[in-house]
């Protein structure tokens, strides 16, 4: 297999290559940290986070991945967190669902690029409608529309949208407004310290919302503190992510602490 990006829009890689990591020159791993309903105290999903194989940042694996490698390195990621989530036992909790960040900008045609996906999860046993797909506000898209059009087949597929570090990107609530994801994740630069932040507060408040007007559930990443879990419960936030709940894992799934 090449080390390029396929010239074609309708070449894709199958699930067994992307496991081997044939054509990149270095290997990584996925840690794994749960988004919690609070209320409910169960596991809504867990993150699949990019890191090194001896414990580096998932920056430093990130840096090594030049256009040449995007396309292959996220197909990887998909097919790495598919088949670690399985072993680490993700599918022995209920409902609970398997969320991967995608790199918009790797993505050729949807319908074709997301056939090693399809493929890992037959081959692992694991339920395509238990899959999330998180793309990160901060990654800078080229393409819109495309994006859109990204999304839109997701959804079609029975995959879970999301946009990821809400708040802190550069398309803000232009993204929003061109397509509404099923899953808003609020950045931890917006939840960070609300207890005590007025102006974070009305923020949120106005991005709930709309979220609420759109039927967009609503998750708040970053949560360090019991002060922060409780104000933002109180605004009717019942899913989180953050330090408070488990940290990432690469060899287990985190126990949720609930107090």
């Amino acid at each position: 297999m090449s080390q390029n990006i396929p010239s074609s829009p309708f070449i894709s890689f199958g699930c067994s290559e992307c496991r081997d990591l044939e054509g990149l020159d270095f290997d990584f791993t996925m840690a794994f940290q749960p988004i919690v309903n609070v209320k409910k105290r169960t596991i809504y999903a867990f993150e699949a986070l990019v890191r090194g194989v001896n414990g580096e940042s998932a920056a430093s694996v990130l840096s090594q991945v030049n256009d040449g490698k995007r396309y292959l390195f996220d197909q990887a990621c998909r097919i790495k967190a598919i088949e670690r989530a399985t072993e680490l036992g993700l599918l022995s909790i209920h409902d609970c669902k398997l969320s991967i960040n995608f790199l918009p900008n790797a993505v050729y045609r949807a319908e074709t690029c997301i056939r090693a996906t399809l493929e890992a999860a037959k081959t692992f046993g694991f339920p395509p409608g238990r899959l999330m797909f998180e793309v990160t506000e901060g990654e800078r898209i080229v393409d819109p529309m495309h994006l859109k059009g990204i999304f839109e087949e997701y959804a079609r597929q029975g995959f879970t949208t999301s946009i990821d570090d809400f708040g802190s990107g550069y398309s803000g609530l232009n993204l929003l407004a061109m397509f509404q994801p099923h899953v808003l994740k609020i950045d931890m630069a917006l939840t960070r310290d609300i207890d005590g932040d007025p102006v974070r507060l009305a923020i949120i408040e106005g991005v709930l919302l709309v979220a609420r007007r759109l039927n967009i559930v609503v998750v708040a990443e970053g949560i360090e503190t019991l002060k922060e879990r409780d104000t933002l419960l109180k605004l009717g936030v019942e899913l989180m992510q953050g330090y408070f709940f488990a940290r990432p894992d690469t060899a287990v799934l985190p126990a949720v602490i609930f107090t």
